[in-house]
C-alpha cells in the first residue's frame, strides 16, 4: 500500500511538473515571438562629451564632441564681442575645468542651460569675428559626430551684431504651480497671481542658473547650486508656517533674466524678494568673510559693493542677451515716490534679517551694504539681495555646503521674514 501511495505521489508530481514546464517553454516562445519594447534611445537627451578650440587670431574652430546630430543657431552679439550657441537641450559631460581657457580668437567659453528644452554655449572673444560656417560631421572611424563652428576676425568696422528678432531664444514660459504644491513662475514673468490666495507672497531667487555658474570655488563647488539648494531650503521652511505663498524665480538649473526675475516680483504683486548669492573675491583682493545684505541704492556704499554689483549686473551678458535691446528706466514721479518708500522697507528688512542671522551665521564686518544691483530695481517690492558668505573662504564655504550649517541659518531668515511681514500686516489695520 506504502509503494501503491509513493507510485501516485510520484505520478502527480511528474504531471505537475510537466505542466509547469509547458508554462515556462509557452512563455518562453511568447518572449521570443513578442519581445518586451525598450525605451526609445530618442527619450534620452544629447550628450556632449568633449569641448575644444583650435586655430589662431584670425581662423578658429569651435568642436563639440555629441553623441547624435543636432541642429544648432549661431549669432554674434558685441559689446563685449560673444558667439552664441543655441542648441537643444543637451547634456554636458564635459571635463571640469572645461571653457575656463581658450585659443585664437576664442577668450573662454561657458555652456548650460538656458531653458526647458533648449541649452546654449557662449562664446566670449578676443574681438570683432563672423561665423563663416557651421556643420556637423558624421561620426566615422570611431569618432563621435562633431558640431563645427569656424570663426574668422573681421575689422570693428565690418562686425554685425545678430539682428534682434534673430537668433534670440524665447525664455522658458512662465509656470505658476498650485498653491497646493509650491510656487514656481520662471522666464517671461506674464502670469497672474492666484486670485483665490490672500496671503502674502514672498519671492525667492536663487541667483544664476543654467548657463550661468555664478562664483566657481576652486574645489569646484558652484555658486548656481549653493545657492539654489540655500533657496529650496527657505521655500519649505516659509510654506511650513502656512502664513505666505511663496514663489521662486527658478526651481532647477535654468538661466533667467534680471528683467525678468524682476518682472516676477511685479506680477506677483510680492510683500518681499529675497535673493540669494555666495560672494567671491579676487585673490589680489585680500580674504573677505561672513554674510552680508545688501540694498538698493543709486550710489554703492563702498567699493566693494560697487564692484560687486558690476559683476552681477552681468549676469545677462553672461548668459548671451543682447544687452542693447533693454528698455531705460522710466522716469515717473509716482514711481519715484513709491521707490522711496519701497527702499525705507528694504532697509528695514535688511535689518531685521542681519539681526537675526547673527546669532546663527558668521557676519561680514560690514554686514548692511548697498549698490546698483539690477535685480533689487522692483520699485513697488521690498528687495534685498543676500550674499550668504565667500566661496573664496574656505570656512564660508565649508558652511555653505553643510546641511547643518544651511538649517539654521534657513531658520534665520524664515523668521526675520516672519517678523518682517507680520509688522506690515499689524501697521496697516487701522486702530494699530
Amino acid at each position: 500500500m506504502t509503494g501503491h501511495r509513493n507510485s501516485k505521489g510520484l505520478t502527480g508530481i511528474a504531471i505537475s511538473c510537466a505542466a509547469v514546464l509547458a508554462c515556462l517553454t509557452l512563455d518562453i516562445a511568447k518572449s521570443v515571438e513578442a519581445p518586451a519594447p525598450r525605451p526609445a534611445v530618442a527619450t534620452a537627451l544629447p550628450v556632449a562629451s568633449g569641448a575644444r578650440v583650435a586655430g589662431d587670431d584670425t581662423q578658429t574652430r569651435i568642436i563639440l564632441d555629441l553623441d547624435r546630430k543636432i541642429d544648432v543657431r549661431a549669432s554674434m552679439l558685441g559689446d563685449p564681442y560673444r558667439v552664441v550657441l543655441d542648441l537643444p537641450q543637451v547634456t554636458f559631460n564635459l571635463p571640469p575645468g572645461t571653457g575656463t581657457a581658450g585659443r585664437g580668437l576664442v577668450r573662454s567659453f561657458r555652456y548650460g542651460l538656458v531653458m526647458p528644452g533648449g541649452s546654449r554655449m557662449v562664446f566670449d572673444l578676443t574681438g570683432p569675428a563672423k561665423v563663416e560656417k557651421t556643420y556637423v560631421i558624421e561620426a566615422a572611424n570611431d569618432q563621435p559626430p562633431r558640431l563645427v563652428v569656424e570663426l574668422a576676425a573681421v575689422e570693428k568696422s565690418a562686425f554685425k551684431a545678430t539682428p534682434p528678432d534673430e537668433g534670440k531664444p524665447q525664455l522658458r514660459q512662465t509656470v505658476v504651480a498650485d498653491a497646493a504644491t509650491s510656487g514656481v513662475v520662471t522666464g517671461t514673468a506674464s502670469a497672474t497671481p492666484k486670485p483665490n490666495d490672500p496671503r502674502p507672497v514672498i519671492v525667492i531667487d536663487a541667483g544664476h542658473g543654467g548657463v550661468d555658474n555664478g562664483t566657481v570655488a576652486e574645489s569646484g563647488e558652484n555658486e548656481k547650486d549653493l545657492v539654489l539648494d540655500f533657496a529650496k531650503a527657505l521655500r519649505a521652511r516659509i510654506e511650513k508656517t502656512g502664513k505666505y505663498r511663496v514663489v521662486m524665480t527658478r526651481d532647477d538649473d535654468t538661466f533667467v533674466a534680471l528683467g525678468d526675475r524682476v518682472k516676477i516680483a511685479r506680477t506677483q504683486t510680492a510683500a518681499l524678494f529675497v535673493s540669494i548669492h555666495a560672494d567671491a573675491l579676487p585673490k589680489a583682493e585680500g580674504d573677505a568673510q561672513g554674510a552680508t545684505i545688501y540694498t538698493l541704492s543709486d550710489k554703492a556704499s563702498d567699493n566693494e559693493a560697487e564692484k560687486l554689483a558690476e559683476a552681477e549686473n552681468r549676469a545677462d551678458a553672461i548668459a548671451g542677451i543682447n544687452l542693447t535691446e533693454e528698455p531705460p528706466d522710466v522716469a515717473d514721479i509716482l514711481i519715484d515716490l513709491t521707490q522711496r518708500e519701497t527702499r525705507t522697507f528694504s532697509n528695514r528688512f535688511a535689518r531685521t534679517l542681519a539681526d537675526q542671522m547673527k546669532s546663527v551665521a558668521r557676519m561680514h564686518k560690514h554686514p548692511l551694504k548697498s549698490a546698483g544691483f539690477k535685480v533689487l530695481k522692483a520699485h513697488d517690492v521690498p528687495s534685498v539681495l543676500v550674499e550668504l558668505g565667500y566661496v573664496s573662504n574656505k570656512d564660508d564655504l565649508q558652511h555653505l555646503v553643510s546641511e547643518s550649517w544651511r538649517s539654521k541659518t534657513v531658520g534665520s531668515v524664515a523668521q526675520a521674514v516672519d517678523m518682517f511681514l507680520g509688522k506690515r500686516v499689524v501697521s496697516a489695520v487701522p486702530g494699530n
